[in-house]
Formats: C-alpha cells, sequence, structure tokens
C-alpha cells in the first residue's frame, strides 16, 4: 500500500513538473538557445576540431620515427655464375654461388625529418587562418540562432494577442448576447436578433480554436529554434514588447561585420591554398637515419646460435635526401592558375556582399520609419474604434442602433485590435534586421 501511495506522489509531482510554465523573456530565450541548440554547439565542436588540424600539419614538421621488422623465408635461393678468377682461382673458369641464407630476419628503428618543405610552412599558416575561421563562423552561427529566435518569439507574442483579441471580443458578444435574450424574453427583440449573435458567437469559437492551434504551432516553432523540448510550457512577458525607436546613426561599417569578415578568412585561405600549390615549384630537403639488426641461417633466426649457423649483425646510415622539381607536365602551373581563378572570384564575392549588406541597413532604416507610422495610426484607429463600439452598444441598448451597426462595431473593433498587433510584429522584425544590419545582435542578451 505505501509503495502504491509512493509511486501515486513520484507521478504527481512529475506530471506537475511537466506542466510548470516557465516564463521567457527575449534575453531568456537567447541564452537557452545559445546553450542547448545543436547549431551553436556544433559551432563550437568546429572551433575546437580546428585545434586538432593545427596539431596534424605541425606533426609534419616534426620527427617521423617507427620501428620496423620482418622475417622471410627463402625456399630458393638467387643463383648467379662469376669467373673464379676474381677470387684467386683459375682464369676462365665459371663458379657457381648462391646469395644469401635461406632465413633471415630484421629489426629496426627509421627517423625521417622535415628540413626544408615549403607546402608544411603554408599549411601551418593556413591551419592557424583555418582556427580563426571557425571562431568567426561560431560568432556568425550564434547570431543567426538569435534572429531566428528572435523573429520566432515576437511572432509568438502576435498569436497570443491575437488570441487574447479574440477571448476579448467573445466576452463582449456574449454580454450582448445577455442583452438580448433578455429583451428577447420580454418580447422586446426579434428571435433572429438573438440567432445571429449566437451565431457571432460560434464563429468566434471556431476562429479562436484556429488561432490556438496557431499559438501551438509557433511555440513549439520558438522551442525548436531554442533547442527546448517540445513538451515545455512557456509563457511570453507583456512588458517584452515596448516600442522604443531606434536611433539612427551613420551607416555602420560594413566590413566589421561577421558575415563580411567569414568571407575575408575564406579568401585568406584560398590565398594559402594557391601559395600551397605554387609550393610544388620548390625543391624538398629532408634527413632520414637508420639503424637495424638482421639475423641470417640456415633455419630461422630466432633464438639460433651462431653454433646453428645463424650470425647476427646491425647497420645504420644517415643520409639527406633531396628532391628538385624540374617540369610537372605544366600539371603545377594549371593548378596555381585555377587557384588565382578561385581567389579572384572570392574578392567579387567580397563586393557583392558588401553592396547587400548595405541594402541591408537601408531596407531595415527604412521598414523602421514606415513601421512606426504604421504603429501610430494603428493605435489611434484602435482606440476610435473602440470608442465607436462604445457608443454603438450604447445606442444599441437605447434603442438607437440596429444589431447589425453593433455587429459591424464588433468586427472593426477586433480588425483594429489586430491590425495594430500586426504593426508592432513588422516593427520588431524589422527592428531585429536593423540591429543585425548594424552587427549588434549580441546586444540583445543585454538587453
Amino acid at each position: 500500500m505505501k509503495k502504491l501511495i509512493l509511486l501515486t506522489f513520484l507521478t504527481f509531482a512529475i506530471t506537475a513538473k511537466a506542466q510548470e510554465i516557465k516564463s521567457l523573456t527575449l534575453k531568456d530565450a537567447i541564452s537557452y538557445a545559445l546553450e542547448n541548440k545543436a547549431d551553436a554547439k556544433k559551432a563550437k565542436l568546429k572551433v575546437e576540431n580546428s585545434e586538432y588540424q593545427i596539431q596534424e600539419v605541425r606533426s609534419r614538421a616534426l620527427p617521423q620515427i617507427s620501428a620496423n621488422g620482418s622475417l622471410t623465408y627463402n625456399p630458393v635461393l638467387q643463383t648467379t655464375f662469376l669467373d673464379s678468377g676474381s677470387f684467386g682461382g683459375e682464369p676462365g673458369t665459371t663458379i657457381q654461388a648462391n646469395f644469401g641464407q635461406k632465413w633471415s630476419s630484421v629489426a629496426g628503428v627509421s627517423l625521417t625529418q622535415t628540413i626544408f618543405d615549403q607546402s608544411v610552412f603554408t599549411g601551418l599558416k593556413a591551419a592557424r587562418t583555418t582556427r580563426e575561421f571557425y571562431q568567426i563562423n561560431q560568432q556568425l552561427t550564434e547570431e543567426q540562432v538569435i534572429e531566428r529566435v528572435a523573429n520566432n518569439y515576437y511572432q509568438v507574442y502576435v498569436q497570443r494577442q491575437n488570441l487574447t483579441v479574440l477571448d476579448s471580443t467573445y466576452i463582449n458578444t456574449t454580454k450582448v448576447k445577455n442583452i438580448i435574450k433578455g429583451q428577447y424574453d420580454n418580447g422586446l427583440a426579434k428571435k433572429i436578433d438573438l440567432d445571429r449573435t449566437l451565431v457571432k458567437l460560434s464563429n468566434i469559437d471556431t476562429q479562436r480554436q484556429q488561432v490556438l492551434n496557431a499559438v501551438q504551432i509557433q511555440e513549439n516553432a520558438l522551442k525548436f529554434y531554442m533547442g527546448m523540448p517540445i513538451e515545455t510550457k512557456i509563457e511570453i512577458p507583456q512588458a517584452a514588447f515596448e516600442v522604443s525607436p531606434q536611433s539612427f546613426s551613420e551607416a555602420p561599417n560594413t566590413e566589421t561585420r561577421t558575415e563580411f569578415l567569414l568571407m575575408k578568412k575564406q579568401e585568406q585561405l584560398l590565398e594559402f591554398q594557391k601559395k600551397s600549390v605554387m609550393a610544388a615549384y620548390y625543391p624538398t630537403l629532408s634527413l632520414s637515419a637508420g639503424y637495424n639488426y638482421i639475423g641470417q641461417g640456415p633455419q630461422m633466426p630466432w633464438g639460433a646460435k651462431p653454433s646453428d649457423g645463424v650470425y647476427w649483425s646491425d647497420f645504420s646510415s644517415i643520409g639527406l635526401n633531396l628532391r628538385v622539381p624540374i617540369f610537372s607536365g605544366f600539371e603545377t602551373r594549371s593548378k596555381v592558375r585555377k587557384a588565382d581563378v578561385e581567389l579572384r572570384s572570392m574578392k567579387e564575392d567580397l563586393i557583392d556582399t558588401k553592396l547587400s549588406l548595405d541594402l541591408a541597413f537601408a531596407n531595415a532604416k527604412t521598414q523602421i520609419d514606415n513601421s512606426l507610422i504604421t504603429i501610430q495610426n494603428q493605435k489611434g484607429n484602435a482606440q476610435l474604434a473602440k470608442d465607436v463600439l462604445s457608443n454603438t452598444k450604447n445606442n444599441y441598448i437605447q434603442g438607437l442602433a440596429s444589431l447589425t451597426d453593433l455587429l459591424d462595431a464588433e468586427n472593426a473593433h477586433t480588425e483594429a485590435q489586430n491590425n495594430y498587433t500586426a504593426a508592432i510584429l513588422n516593427y520588431k522584425l524589422a527592428e531585429i534586421q536593423l540591429i543585425k544590419s548594424k552587427g549588434e545582435l549580441r546586444t540583445l542578451i543585454n538587453n
């Protein structure tokens, strides 16, 4: 019985925790996304991986040491024929000689050290630039995460505001329905008027269900872009959506934008790629050394002694290896020219990207101006529609306005409120684009 009670309590506790509502400011949502979204995590892993790439290239400049061993059995030994006069015998007489032994075993250590290789030096510089590239890429990825989260955050707000407007409309229409029902019960209103209000309530309820679904879908999208479990319940504080006009300074320096800096690093990498190809024109110099121990005899050398006919001896070597390229069939020249074309293409992309970033700032600035005007107009229009609805409702109660006038006033009020909410959304989305065009998306975390 006690186990059953404990299990019931735990189930209740888990359910309650699952239903706990998490209040999210924009700062909270962005911070959560930067810690949990897969894109942000993968960008950090790429930075970490770049360190290993540097170590991989650096290894080419370090000594390469290896141990080797072999065991060989020769069923048939190579035979050669020699003039016996070379060995003190009678000239002109040929003798037959076998080279080697049936068994041989070699064990040794070899070392190779690069002394000069232009491709290694270029590769080290390129690897460091690759690390810087991934660091900038991480910053760009985080900015993209911030942008997506902020956009979806405001869209959730709009959908919830639409739901609030419908709830308010439903309450007001219910009050009108109750008034008409009272009049109908007293013979002062027609049944068709009561039926029209019931139809109106049914339509509002249907619209509310549609908006409720839209809210859920938009919230799920926000949670996805945050990397948050879909089942988490969230709410967005109303205070987060104040409209504060942005100060317009002179156009920002787009060359400091993350997108532009990333492409500049790509340009540097292409330059190193060209230099790496050109390294094929340079000679290479390396040092090699080896020490080996060899055993030979008529039987397997392992564990055998000279009394068994097996003898062991050592040998070593030290050498310099120089390679000077002379002609490669124009392969290197073709590769260099190909790398140069890619580099020139990147320079054109940089020019186009700068123009694109300048355009984004100009458009965001224009959209902000238009949105502020629209917000002021829609705010005034919403207040006017509210006053018209209030006056029409009073006139209807006094018999000075028709039910059609009242329902039209309600529709106009609902539409005006939705338009005002949509205007705020357009402003907030334009605000994000303006902040992005100024390269200040990370300031959203500090607000």
